[in-house]
């Protein structure tokens, strides 16, 4: 194999990304095994230990996890060509589908044929959102302080609605003091780095010097920096000086550009963000409305970070801006896209190169650890703010002090939706049941009861 011969064929790639592209349903963890499956046990194209080395990596993103390593993977082995093409392809199915089901939801949304299709399917996102709880938690919760770390971010956001931000900032803060300070409150790195492979194509050109675009290079990280910037950043500025920061297509922008810079944790920490502005600052879609597009996103291929395209979507629909409602819908959903996945090539593109010395960084690791400890906490205010706009019809929003409350009348409870909802955790938590049919078998459920009922 010569220099410029890359480990794996680029036709043979795009076939394997488009076959992944396909099967990427059900959130970042299935996503995440499906190109464990392909690459590292059938293709052999990458060796576990360099697979759980990138993965490490953009584990220490924000954004999409599982959109970054297909991203990085495919930067490995064909440079940035190689990485848009294993990122878009990964994108292109979900966004599709987002924007055709977009469509059909705001057209026909409040028909009740559609809610009774949804009503089924948003019990079953509950527990979706329990297990990821769950699957973070045991990941993130190794000692006491980082299980009380995520408590106090829990009750920060669920009693006193700080900004996800601060808590992601205050983690990382308390991490980095801990680091020195304290030593023992912050769980043991992980290995660096496992045993090279000398069998897998990427492993063995990496081994034998014959991928160059990985060594660090300060001129091409600047290059590639400034690029990326000015690709993510230029549409955001135009909107906001064109149209002025209170144009809707300007919110967006500034908000899921923020988004994307400050959410760690993968697509639970970015919903459980956005549910809390979009929602509640913002306006744009209502509980009910952002439980129907997680759950377009859950049963669609793509990443599940996708609802924000369907968020987008709906803000542009609904906004008197001297456009046709589709046509500002297709303007503000693709706007969205942008500005959400813009932001993970970059921190590819830039950041790969210097992947081995980031994860050998203690005090990096310490700030990480509790950053990720603190959106268990966030993770877990999502799943208690679906289950109550879920399980009751009627919620009021009450105030004690500095304390804000979403307070249920329990006269109002929907026992449909919460035996719905018991079965899907049981199903998924003790039965390991896959979330395609258990979303599959709610939706029906769900269905009958609502026809039932008339």
């Amino acid at each position: 194999m010569s220099e410029h011969t890359p480990p794996v064929a680029k036709r043979e790639a795009f076939h394997v990304w488009l076959r992944v592209a396909a099967l990427s349903f059900g959130g970042p963890a299935s996503q995440i095994a499906v190109m464990h499956r392909i690459l590292v046990d059938e293709k052999k194209w990458i060796s576990e230990e360099r697979f759980l080395h990138a993965l490490n990596y953009c584990m220490l993103l924000p954004g999409p996890e599982a959109q970054q390593l297909a991203t990085y993977i495919g930067w490995l082995m064909h440079r940035t060509a190689g990485g848009l093409m294993a990122g878009l392809l990964f994108i292109a199915p979900g966004f599709v589908a987002i924007m055709g089901l977009s469509m059909i939801y705001a057209a026909y949304g409040n028909q009740a044929w559609v809610a009774a299709l949804f009503f089924g399917i948003k019990a079953a996102i509950l527990a979706v959102v329990v297990e990821a709880v769950v699957r973070i938690g045991k990941r993130a919760l190794k000692n006491t302080a980082m299980v009380v770390l995520a408590g106090a971010a829990f009750v920060a956001i669920f009693l006193f609605h700080v900004p996800f931000p601060v808590i992601i900032i205050t983690a990382a803060v308390f991490g980095m003091v801990a680091n020195r300070l304290m030593t023992a409150l912050i769980p043991n790195p992980a290995l660096k780095h496992g045993s090279e492979s000398a069998t897998a194509p990427i492993d063995r050109a990496i081994a034998a010097g014959q991928l160059p675009h990985i060594i660090p290079n300060t001129g091409r990280t600047v290059r590639v920096a400034t690029a990326w910037l000015l690709i993510w950043l230029v549409p955001v500025a135009a909107c906001v000086l064109w149209l002025g920061p209170e144009h809707v297509f300007a919110k967006l922008a500034l908000f899921f550009s923020q988004a994307a810079v400050v959410t760690f944790g993968g697509a639970y920490a970015v919903l459980a963000y956005v549910a809390q502005e979009a929602v509640n600052v913002y306006g744009w879609v209502s509980p009910g409305e952002m439980l129907d597009g997680l759950a377009l996103a859950e049963t669609t291929p793509g990443p599940l970070i996708m609802v924000l395209q369907f968020v987008g979507y709906l803000a542009s629909y609904r906004a008197d801006i001297g456009l046709s409602p589709f046509v500002a819908g297709v303007v503000g959903s693709v706007l969205t896209v942008w500005v959400t996945f813009a932001p993970s090539f970059l921190w590819i593109f830039a950041g790969a190169p210097y992947v081995e010395s980031l994860l050998g960084h203690r005090g990096l690791h310490a700030a990480l650890s509790c950053i990720t400890a603190a959106v268990v906490g966030v993770i877990l205010n999502l799943s208690v703010w679906f289950a109550i706009h879920v399980i009751f019809a009627v919620v009021a929003e009450r105030t004690f002090g500095p304390i804000h409350l979403s307070v249920p009348d329990w006269a109002s409870v929907n026992i449909a939706a919460l035996v719905i909802a018991a079965g899907s955790m049981i199903a998924i938590l003790r039965f390991h049941v896959g979330i395609g049919p258990v979303l599959a078998i709610a939706a029906a459920l769900g269905f009958v009861w609502k026809v039932s009922i008339g």
